[in-house]
């Protein structure tokens, strides 16, 4: 991909525009590592929105916000970091790798929903709250990435658990805010 361009620095909708439909995956994936970075999940949270709109409204892909799509990435950058990638994703392919792909074509907008749900619980306040979302996100990622559709079933079922998990943490907190002030309750 980057041996097309003579340029020494491209833009990042032109390596969007590459990756085409796996755009997503690969814009999910760099969302989910962000938000590991303790303080960063909640912003990432808000802008996961961005991405996980157009896959739930159909687009076929990312389509990014002028101001980001226009910075630049030096080529040499881009591939020293392909360079240290490529045989961690090579192992990764090894156990993630193209299986049921109209499995994809039917799940695609609830692929957007659970990301757009995972976002909104980053922003939670508790403390390494976000940390199973952003996991959760990443593998979601790489399943649509490889458009692998057992990973994508294992990535679906492990978001219903986060979101039962956030949903018990928000009930949890809402019952222990009744308990030690009882004059909220009426």
């Amino acid at each position: 991909m980057l041996d097309r361009t003579q340029e020494p620095r491209v833009p990042i909708a032109w390596l969007m525009a590459q990756l085409g439909r796996r755009s997503f995956g690969l814009t999910f994936f760099v969302m989910g590592m962000v938000a590991l970075i303790p303080g960063a999940s909640t912003l990432v949270g808000v802008l996961l929105a961005w991405p996980a709109v157009q896959l739930l409204l159909g687009h076929e892909a990312t389509a990014l916000p002028r101001i980001i799509a226009g910075r630049k990435v030096g080529v040499d950058r881009l591939t020293r970091v392909i360079r240290i990638l490529t045989p961690r994703l090579e192992w990764l392919e090894r156990v993630i790798r193209p299986r049921w792909p109209e499995l994809f074509q039917t799940m695609r907008r609830m692929i957007g929903l659970t990301m757009l749900l995972l976002g909104l619980t980053m922003i939670s306040p508790v403390p390494f709250s976000h940390v199973v979302p952003a996991l959760v996100i990443m593998l979601l990622a790489a399943a649509y990435m490889e458009e692998d559709g057992l990973a994508l079933l294992v990535s679906l079922l492990s978001a219903l658990t986060s979101l039962g998990l956030t949903a018990a943490t928000v009930w949890g907190t809402v019952a222990t805010v009744d308990w030690l002030d009882p004059a909220s309750l009426g």
